[in-house]
């Protein structure tokens, strides 16, 4: 889910949103905040539930954490949301408008009643059809992607929901996970690359569609299987129905699920993301060993990969910094003195385990720049004698056009200086990557072929698998 016309000056990589769905209690809007409240970290910036009872639609759509939506303080919002199905949203906005018409669950009554969309990922051909729809007179009430699914169901000419859905999704591109529902059928959709996660479960006979496991987990749910790619599945109350719509195509799943974004005690694609963390750390080790005295995580994503790096070269693994977990979402900075201490926030040095130390410092990415350097300004601070930087992903040259909010390229350092400039810029001894091969031995494959990689790995080669429209038509005003 994209805002269109929008940039990110934010020094991280974000997922954009979470995406739930539950048919078949009468706690389908509980179990959803509960679902939502795991996924909360692919997006903090809003979270909606939609739930039906076969007659009426629910919805309640707000601002700010899921707890602060859902929480114990607002039970009245879920007490309203009644039914039977339910689906939900916890969204990551770019610092373009962050405003209540963008926040999913979209809903709308359409020929065939009411229907509420949630969607994961990014559409790459947005813009050109939303220009189209509105040249034939459609009207838009938010500025994301999403909608212009809607319109495409709401203008097609078929009988079912299913074949609408099916006639829309065929006119779009990109990597994108989407739930959607009516009065009586809940249904998930996976790209035909499979970009984006979808899982299935089930909880006492209750169905439920969301983007990792851990959701799955919090209401005791059993895992039954990923939704493959281009599949569509429905599930109403004749059961489960699985359909093929869509040409067949090589799998291309997002590498940085496995790098940042999914949970660590998540399962994607068949495979524990904290274990393939912890391998990326050890094939990180192999490519990049160096004399040091102790291994250090930037927390809390570089920890698997610090573990597993300290494994596999025999060196002490040691929590050299601390993170503050109680940092909100937003912090008053009212000058250039307190803002340059920011990154003291949610990380401050453990002195003790520092200081007089060759340290090896492990994260999972490099994106600006900025925040590496305030770190490795903190742990020289502190006293360590030697610091070498090393990163469980390959350098990051490229924007991703397919969920994540990534800068302009421009501003990806990675995609300015080679490597031996980056760390004189960062300020470290030495600064090292994981190999794209490094990358894929890491997830159980030998190499990476360049005639056909199994992952979908453009932010770091530039070799986009899905058409980029918007893009190349000059459309696109983001992630560029």
């Amino acid at each position: 889910m994209t805002i269109i016309n929008s940039s990110s000056n934010d020094d991280h990589f974000h997922e954009e949103c979470a995406i739930y769905g539950i048919f078949g209690t009468s706690e389908a809007a509980a179990h959803t905040a509960l679902g939502l409240h795991a996924l909360q970290h692919r997006g903090q910036e809003a979270a909606g539930i939609v739930a039906t009872d076969g007659q009426s639609f629910n919805i309640h759509r707000g601002l700010g954490h899921v707890s602060e939506n859902f929480g114990e303080k607002r039970q009245s919002f879920l007490a309203q949301l009644v039914g039977h199905l339910a689906i939900g949203h916890t969204r990551y906005s770019t610092t373009g408008e962050t405003a209540l018409r963008n926040v999913q669950p979209l809903f709308a009554d359409l020929e065939f009643g009411g229907f509420a969309l949630c969607h994961n990922g990014n559409l790459t051909n947005a813009l050109q059809i939303r220009e189209n729809l509105v040249s034939n007179g459609s009207i838009f009430h938010s500025t994301i992607d999403t909608e212009v699914i809607i319109h495409l169901i709401a203008r097609s000419r078929n009988a079912s929901l299913v074949d609408r859905l099916i006639e829309a999704i065929r006119q779009i591109d990109g990597g994108y996970s989407l739930i959607c529902m009516s009065k009586d059928i809940l249904i998930g959709v996976r790209d035909p690359f499979g970009v984006r996660p979808l899982v299935l479960g089930n909880v006492d006979g209750a169905y439920i569609l969301c983007s990792e496991t851990c959701g799955l987990d919090i209401i005791g749910a059993d895992f039954i299987r990923d939704i493959h790619r281009g599949e569509l599945i429905i599930i109403d109350n004749k059961g489960i129905q699985s359909l093929f719509p869509f040409p067949t195509r090589p799998s291309r799943f997002c590498l940085f699920e496995y790098i940042y974004f999914a949970r660590p005690d998540s399962f994607v694609e068949g495979n524990s993301v904290y274990t393939a963390r912890k391998n990326i750390g050890k094939y990180l080790a192999y490519e990049s060993g160096v004399d040091a005295d102790v291994v250090v995580p930037v927390p809390d994503s570089g920890v698997p990969a610090a573990i597993g790096y300290s494994e596999a070269s025999n060196l002490p693994f040691d929590l050299g910094i601390i993170r503050n977990h109680y940092v909100g979402r937003t912090f008053i900075q009212p000058n250039d003195k307190v803002r340059h201490l920011g990154v003291k926030l949610k990380h401050n040095a453990n002195r003790k385990q520092l200081e007089g130390k060759r340290v090896i410092l492990v994260d999972d990415s490099i994106v600006r720049g900025t925040t590496s350097s305030k770190i490795v300004a903190m742990v020289r601070g502190a006293g360590a004698t030697e610091l070498h930087l090393r990163i469980a992903s390959p350098p990051t040259t490229h924007s991703c056009f397919y969920g994540v909010n990534t800068p302009k390229r421009e501003e990806l350092l990675a995609a300015q200086l080679d490597v031996q400039d980056m760390a004189s810029k960062i300020g470290v001894d030495s600064l090292a990557f994981i190999s794209i091969d490094g990358l894929y031995n890491a997830m159980g494959k030998t190499s990476r072929k360049s005639d056909n990689p199994q992952f979908c790995d453009a932010c770091f080669t530039g070799e986009y698998p899905i058409s980029l429209t918007d893009y190349d038509s000059g459309r696109i005003r983001h992630n560029v």
